[in-house]
Formats: C-alpha cells, sequence, structure tokens
C-alpha cells in the first residue's frame, strides 16, 4: 500500500503583514514612509491645513506661571483662529494648536485649545521614559513616531508660528532645528518664533555672546521675538500670521 505524503499548507503571509519583515532593518524605508503617509491621511481627514506650535518642559504642573501662560495663549490663539471666515469651498481648520502631546505645557497648550472648544494635534515620541497623550488632544490627533526626525518634520511642515517656553534637551533641540531652517532659508514660509520666559532664556542661551563671538550675525536675533507677557505674545502672533500667512493656508516650508 502506497502512503501518499502529507500536504504542507503553502504559507501564504503578505509582505505587508509579516511583521518580522516589516520591524527588520531591510524595510526601514517603509516605516518612515509610513510615519509620513499615516499622519497625512489623517490631517486631510480633519481639514488642518497649518498649526501653531507649543515646544516647552513636561515638568510643569498646572498652576506653574509657564503653564498658565501656554495655557491663556493657546485658549486666546484658538478663539481667534475659529473667528476666521470659513472657506466657501468646506472646512478648513487654519492655525490649530500642535504640541509633543505629553504633559507640562504640552498639556497646557492642549488644554487650552478645549477650553476654546477648538482641536490640538499631539506628535508624540517613543521613548525610554514613555509618556501618555494627556487628556485634552482631540481624538483622532494623537500621533505616536519611532523617527525624531519624521516627527520634527510634521512640526516644521505644517507650523505657521512657533512658542518655546522653557525646556531641556528636548527643547532646545526644537528650537534650534526651527531657528536652523529659517537662518539657512531651508524654511521658505514666514516663521514667527517666540521666545517666552526672558530670565530663563536669558541665562540658559548668551545669543548676545554668539554674535559677540562671531557665530552668528547681528540680524540673527530677529529671527526671534523675545517676551514674558501674554498679551505681547499674542498679539504679535496675531500681527505676523495676519501678514503673513492668512492669505496662503496649507502646509508648506
Amino acid at each position: 500500500m502506497t502512503v501518499k505524503p502529507k500536504r504542507i499548507p503553502l504559507q501564504r503571509t503578505k509582505a505587508y503583514s509579516n511583521e518580522e519583515f516589516i520591524n527588520s532593518r531591510d524595510a526601514r524605508a517603509l516605516r518612515i514612509l509610513a510615519e509620513y503617509l499615516e499622519p497625512r491621511t489623517r490631517f486631510e481627514k480633519h481639514g488642518i491645513e497649518d498649526t501653531i506650535v507649543f515646544f516647552g518642559s513636561a515638568r510643569f504642573k498646572a498652576g506653574s506661571v509657564y503653564y498658565e501662560a501656554a495655557r491663556a495663549l493657546a485658549s486666546r490663539l484658538t478663539k481667534w483662529s475659529k473667528a476666521l471666515p470659513s472657506p466657501a469651498d468646506g472646512p478648513v481648520r487654519r492655525f490649530v494648536v500642535c504640541s509633543g502631546g505629553g504633559p507640562g505645557i504640552m498639556e497646557a497648550a492642549s488644554r487650552g485649545a478645549s477650553e476654546a472648544r477648538g482641536m490640538s494635534v499631539g506628535l508624540g515620541i517613543s521613548i525610554p521614559i514613555e509618556q501618555s497623550d494627556n487628556r485634552y488632544l482631540t481624538h483622532g490627533l494623537g500621533f505616536h513616531f519611532h523617527y525624531f526626525f519624521m516627527r520634527k518634520f510634521w512640526f516644521a511642515y505644517l507650523a505657521k508660528a512657533v512658542l518655546v517656553f522653557p525646556g531641556g534637551f528636548g527643547t532646545l533641540d526644537e528650537l534650534m532645528e526651527v531657528v536652523t531652517l529659517v537662518q539657512t532659508k531651508k524654511m521658505k514660509k514666514p516663521m514667527p518664533i517666540v521666545l517666552f520666559g526672558n530670565d530663563y532664556w536669558n541665562e540658559v542661551i548668551n545669543f548676545d555672546a554668539l554674535v559677540r563671538h562671531g557665530t552668528i550675525s547681528p540680524e540673527d536675533l530677529e529671527l526671534i521675538h523675545r517676551t514674558d507677557s501674554v498679551d505681547e505674545a499674542y498679539d504679535w502672533v496675531v500681527r505676523q500670521l495676519t501678514e503673513h500667512a492668512l492669505a496662503k493656508p496649507g502646509a508648506m516650508l
């Protein structure tokens, strides 16, 4: 009697369903592309054209000076953006508050936008000290990136203004990334940059010393507006956006 060999079922896993491959070194380009395409799809779905970005420390608690200043600014800027005329061809959301999505200044910005009944975006990052999304983010607009450079791309690409509050290494990195793009004219669009908290920034970064040593030009100091006043920061950002960005919706570098 002849025994027929058992037929072994074919493995029919599609490449994009193969987790071992997708998480491998060979598929890194696909993962990078996914961190561009998936956020773009969600931004288009929600009609988000551009953002106002808040950077700052995750360590400030509710009630602290910087937390409450960021909260107030986000609320006022959200109310201003919501009062802008809607385009005739459909709902487009301009100048949406955007942050890293975590606690501290990030939470304050999201909270202020929420209290003004507006939307807020959170561009999170996977790091060893995991931070959960703050509870004020708009549903569906909390993102989690693996690659820092893709996260920075989305901060810069959608931003029409940046407000930087006191922070640590991450905040300094984000500030210098944006300033360098503007200084080197890799970023073509006007980019108002506010440093909030004069005492902190004057102690942490001696911009005048950079000029004195010849490592930046005197006119480079004009790339940043420094203030301690919520009113002044609000008025300056609104004036800059009205003059340079209001008639130019959409993301652009």
